[in-house]
Parts: C-alpha cells; structure tokens; sequence
C-alpha cells in the first residue's frame, strides 16, 4: 500500500524560481504547502528469519567482513556463513551484535596472522558439502605490479597495505570449491593492467577458473548508484553472468522481466520523522549551509554557477568535487555512498541535512533490523565501506549455481 510523503515547502524555499518550477512539475500538488509524493515502504529484516539458513550444507566463510554486507548476501542468498574476519573492533562487535549470525565464529584479527588450521575445528563442525569463500581485500597499492606473487609456489604480500595476497593464501590453503574477491571499479583502469593480470596469474595457479565482472549495484535493486568489480571463480568453471534484476527505461523495453531502477524515497521516506532525529545531521550556522538551502533536489554546487544560470553565482563550475553540497532527489537514486565523506561532501537529503544512519543504511539495502555498534564516524564508515548487501545476494546466488 502507498503512503504519502510531504515535501514541505519551507525546505525548497530558497530555490531560485525556474528552479522550484521545474523540480515542482514533477509532481501533482495537492495542497499549497507541501508537494506530495507516493511512494512504498522498502525494506527487510533478517534478524527474525535465522532458522531459514541454519541448515543450509552450502556454507560460507568471509574474510574482510567489516560490518557484514557481503556476508548478509551471502545468507540471503541461502549460503549460512560460518565465519567472519576483519581487524575492525567496531565492525566485528556490529557482526556479533546481530542474531543473523549467532550461529558464526567471529575473528577480530589480521589475515596475516590466519591459516587454515583456525578453521579446521569451524569447518568439522558445520560439515559443509560446499564451501565458499567471500571478501573484499583493501588494494593498495597498485602501481608495484606482481607484488603478491613473490615466488613459484608462495601466494604472500611484500607489502603491508596489499591484502590480496593473504585472502589468495587462504584460498590455497582452505581450498574451497569457489570464492568471490570484491574491489573498487579502479581495479580495472589501464594503470593497473599488469597488476590484474598477476591477479589472473595466481587464480589461474591456484586451479580455479573465473568471470571479471563489472556491477552497478542500481542493476539489483539497491537505491544507489555504486560500481564494483567482482571476480567470481569456481573449481567447476563460471558460465554467464549474475542476473540483473533492475534496468533503466530502454533496457526494460527490450527485456521485460526487469523491473524500474528503485527509488530513494521508497528506501528512506519512512525514516523523515522526529523519532529518528541525530544531531550529527544538522548543518544549521555552518559554512556552506545557506549555499545548500538554495540547491534544487537532485542537483550539486554546479546550480549555483553561471554555468547552470543562476543570477548570483557562488561557485564556479568544475572546481570543486563533483559531490560538493550534492543533493538526493526522492524519485532518484541515490549516489555512492562514501565511507569517510568530508562536511560537504553528499548525497544530502533533501530537506537541506545530513542523512541519518538509518538512511545510508538503506541505501546500502542493509536490513531494517541490523544493528551497527560503534560511534557515528565508525558506523559512517562501517557502512560505507560496504558492498550493497542486495547486490552480494545477487553474486553469491550466481556463484552458488556455478559449483
């Protein structure tokens, strides 16, 4: 069932005229002092729903875990994950404070300091008739090419930032019958051809075969515009690709079965009331706050330049970052949400403020019921760092099909 969300109008107050007329155009007005806006309820929990993957023998064991998004869509996706690692105290309390994964062994430890045998007990236990491994390991840097394959037969890291060495380690030494490795979309830039390809080398070494595969999370039905490079490998090989679930409107047209590209205010609407209040989002007094009021929804400091026609310009086009005082639109998506975002730094909501944690968490499709331990900046970037937990389902459940 649709509710209505009011747009009230005091917060598009400063918007220049032309401005206010062509957000406004988008909707049917039903009262003078506010816009009103349907929209649906999204949302999940999984908290509630444990005993759905208890018994699952296909099994998964994560690595980089941080606050748990790949390992919720790894659940979701009806693997049971049996264990967790990160050296984040914050986000492996957030993954311990949730039922979702009671059942798990939680490690607050560093992948260096890991070997198989930490998980031999763990694996006897739960018996699983399929293993996978998931993670995301941080990349820098990448311009020391085959810095993790230091001999013939030894899969380490020469330097202390790379982790990709030590998740392909345990890879070797847990051999399971197929992982994920998750990265940023600059993974695959030029600059880093031949880093990607000692990468393939080691895969190729270590008896699996693989897909590269490009993901924008938009494509399964996160509310968030996030690219992600995964490779996906298999003892058995990898035919295909991970089903999209969402497209754009041509992309619709000629197939049918996907369905629009979601919404923000289907995700977040819920969550514009006073009981959700954080003083954090406040930009009241601060340096850019006026500057922000007088953006239209959807749009960045650019419509405040003469090159977007504005009569009194503040800025000056394509001098500062793109996502400078960057504001949602509720009929949107959303832009990527960062994990260490600096004060002006967007997407803002709206209604001129900060988002709330209950919102970037939505954005990130993280269940409704999911508990984050640590302080705002922790859980900002627990969240942040995240893969879209909708968009792990979607890469698990293709590689899950593949073993």
């Amino acid at each position: 069932m649709l509710a209505t969300y009011k747009l009230e109008r005091e917060f598009l107050s400063l918007l220049e005229e032309p401005q206010l007329r062509l957000f406004e155009s988008e909707f049917k007005i039903k009262k003078d002092e506010f816009l009103g806006i349907k929209f649906d309820k999204r949302g999940y929990t999984v908290n509630d729903k444990i005993e759905q993957i208890l018994d699952s023998k296909i099994q998964t064991i994560g690595f980089f875990s941080g606050a748990g998004g790949l390992d919720i869509g790894s659940q979701l996706a009806g693997s049971k994950v049996i264990s967790s690692l990160d050296f984040d105290k914050d986000s492996v309390a957030t993954m311990k404070r949730n039922k979702y994964f009671s059942h798990s062994s939680h490690f607050h430890r560093d992948i260096k300091e890991m070997s198989a045998l930490d998980y031999s007990k763990i694996i006897k236990e739960n018996n699983p008739e399929k293993l996978i491994l998931v993670g995301g390991p941080p990349c820098q840097p990448f311009s020391k090419a085959g810095y993790w394959v230091t001999h013939k037969n030894r899969l380490g890291s020469e330097d202390p930032r790379n982790m990709i060495g030590n998740y392909l380690r345990m890879i070797d030494e847990l051999s399971p019958d197929g992982f994920i490795l998750e990265n940023v979309e600059s993974l695959l830039h030029p600059k880093n051809k031949q880093a990607v390809q000692d990468l393939e080398e080691a895969i190729d070494k270590l008896g699996y075969k693989y897909i590269i595969y490009r993901a924008n999370s938009l494509d399964f039905g996160v509310p968030q515009k996030r690219k992600r490079v995964f490779f996906i490998a298999s003892k058995s090989g990898i035919s295909g690709e991970p089903i999209k679930t969402h497209g754009t409107e041509k992309e619709i047209i000629l197939n049918t079965n996907l369905k629009p590209h979601e919404r923000v205010i289907d995700w977040i609407g819920k969550f514009d009331k006073d009981q959700y209040f954080e003083p954090e989002e406040l930009t009241t007094g601060k340096t850019y706050d006026e500057e922000l009021k007088q953006i239209p929804p959807g749009k960045n400091y650019f419509a405040l330049t003469e090159r977007d026609g504005h009569p009194n310009p503040k800025f000056e086009a394509n001098k500062r970052f793109w996502s400078f005082l960057l504001k949602l639109h509720p009929n949107l998506p959303s832009w990527t949400i960062a994990a260490q975002p600096g004060p002006w730094v967007g997407p803002f909501h709206w209604n001129n403020r900060r988002l709330r944690v209950p919102e970037i968490a939505a954005l990130q499709t993280f269940p409704e019921d999911y508990h984050f331990v640590g302080t705002r900046r922790s859980i900002q970037k627990q969240i942040g760092n995240a893969v879209p937990s909708f968009l792990g389902e979607a890469i698990v459940k293709h590689l899950i099909s593949n073993i």
